[in-house]
């Protein structure tokens, strides 16, 4: 199908980072990376930022708790994070101190969940981890991790119900992607998807 094609196209915000979530440390980065995404600030600050996380090598639980809360802060201010520098360095310090104590890593989080639903309530247990970051992390995670089936995001169902498409999950990033990059930009004239989309003919 055109439209399913055309989906597979887009990367996901994990690929453009360069991870291979099959790989259990960029899982951890994509989890990091998970936190950044999830704030209220743009995409592209948040690629930036993570990048800068990577060029200092704090990429692990035990290299965010040895940096410590001034160091972090100082990586994000330099990516642009100065309204939430403050609580995204507690939160990811908070995050680092309770998954090792509690899990010891993100692998045994998902061995101990029970279920898809109990590793959201096992992930969202850590700080700084609400939905919304939960969900970012895991919809990538769909086919590694057993566990990782999130329900679709809010977003990525405007965006289905508008390329009338049937089946979402595999294509959720894609979909995530085209509502904050476009839809939500009304760039709809240079959407890729402008010739399948319902809101695109109307205007």
């Amino acid at each position: 199908m055109e439209l399913e094609r055309k989906l597979r196209l887009i990367p996901s915000y994990s690929r453009e980072l360069g991870l291979d979530l099959r790989r259990p440390g960029d899982r951890f980065k994509w989890f990091l990376a998970s936190m950044l995404f999830a704030k209220r600030i743009s995409s592209e600050i948040a690629r930036k930022t993570f990048k800068l996380f990577e060029a200092e090598g704090l990429t692990t639980p035990d290299a965010l708790l040895r940096a410590g809360w001034d160091k972090l802060v100082e990586v994000l201010d330099a990516g642009g994070y100065v309204r939430y520098d403050f609580s995204t360095a507690t939160n990811l310090l908070e995050m680092a101190k309770g998954l090792k104590q509690r899990h010891g890593d993100l692998e045994k989080l998902h061995e101990e969940a029970a279920d898809p639903r109990d590793l959201e309530r096992l992930l969202q247990g850590l700080r700084g981890i609400g939905p919304t970051a939960a969900n970012i992390f895991l919809r990538e995670l769909r086919g590694i991790w057993p566990k990782a089936r999130p329900k679709p995001s809010r977003l990525a169902l405007e965006v289905g119900r508008r390329l009338r498409l049937r089946a979402l999950e595999p294509f959720e990033s894609a979909l995530v992607r085209l509502n904050l990059e476009y839809c939500k930009r009304r760039r709809c004239g240079v959407c890729p998807m402008k010739a399948h989309c319902r809101r695109a003919k109307i205007e």
